[in-house]
């Protein structure tokens, strides 16, 4: 009898094991952290610096780099951020804090590339300001200073370059030797002057993002001519330069933001009509070297 009665609870218990387990997967997991100080969104964007590097005498063509901290989501126990700087892109994860009315940032990178580091901001008034500091120790420049204002990025076609600037390309040079000599034939001194790449006032005047390009206004440009206008069209759409040249020329314009680091979908249809054009001019064209003080 009580082999039959046991016999008989066995499917109770196996529905009850059943209901407990169902119970157990469909108790909620917890309720999404609310976001915060969504006011703090978006671009903030300002010089990346180290006083060092502004007393440096060598080549100070990449000395001040423009940043770039996107922050997209603030919680209670988490900061969702990117960081953009010398066209590279990379993930941030940290925490605010809140003493007052002072708040404070701690965002790190991955750490899995070598120029990875740490953010330590300051919100004050309507500017961060912070120190950047390498998890390598023996880079160059293994700490930086950042002062980043907040600044919406849209894509204008009808930007250019300021022509108050000068588009001196000073990463690339060519040295030409002279020599000096006497009456008499004989040889007075050697000497060395340094020439670089300049561009034309043309970048100012040529816009290959509202117009459609001709052969016969590039056919006579310089190469960096070439190079300029067709990588403004990549400024205005927020490309993030890698090069040094271009980053020289864009990261001290106020209106560029560097956002990503491709932007190929986002060209339009005579964007792309141009750079085709631009390239095959650029291929044959020659630069324009001057002499030029530092």
């Amino acid at each position: 009898m009580k082999k039959i009665l046991l016999f008989a609870l066995i499917p109770f218990l196996m529905l009850s094991c059943r209901d407990t387990k169902k119970t157990k997967k469909e108790k909620p997991s917890g309720i999404a952290q609310q976001e915060i100080h969504k006011e703090l969104y978006g671009f903030w964007v300002g010089n990346f610096y180290t006083a060092d590097e502004l007393e440096y005498e060598g080549d100070m063509g990449d000395a001040v780099k423009k940043l770039n901290i996107n922050i997209k989501r603030i919680t209670k126990d988490t900061v969702i951020a990117q960081s953009v700087v010398s066209g590279n892109s990379r993930p941030l994860l940290g925490k605010l804090s809140e003493n007052g009315s002072k708040i404070t940032f701690v965002l790190d990178e991955p750490g899995t590339d070598k120029y990875d580091g740490k953010f330590e901001i300051t919100l004050v008034g309507d500017t961060l300001i912070g120190k950047w500091n390498a998890y390598k120790k023996e880079l160059k420049w293994p700490e930086k200073e950042f002062k980043l204002l907040k600044k919406a990025f849209e894509y204008n076609a009808g930007r250019m370059l300021p022509t108050e600037m000068e588009y001196v390309d000073w990463s690339e040079q060519k040295m030409v030797k002279s020599i000096d000599t006497l009456e008499d034939g004989t040889i007075d001194s050697l000497s060395a002057n340094t020439f670089y790449r300049s561009a034309s006032d043309q970048i100012f005047k040529l816009n290959a993002s509202t117009t459609l390009l001709s052969e016969n206004e590039l056919k006579n440009l310089r190469k960096l001519d070439l190079q300029i206008i067709k990588n403004t069209i990549f400024a205005r759409h927020g490309y993030a330069f890698k090069k040094q040249t271009f980053r020289n020329f864009f990261d001290p314009v106020e209106w560029y933001v560097p956002v990503k680091n491709n932007v190929d979908n986002d060209l339009t249809a005579i964007e792309n009509k141009n750079i085709k054009l631009l390239d095959r001019f650029t291929k044959y064209a020659e630069d324009n070297y001057d002499a030029f003080g530092r």
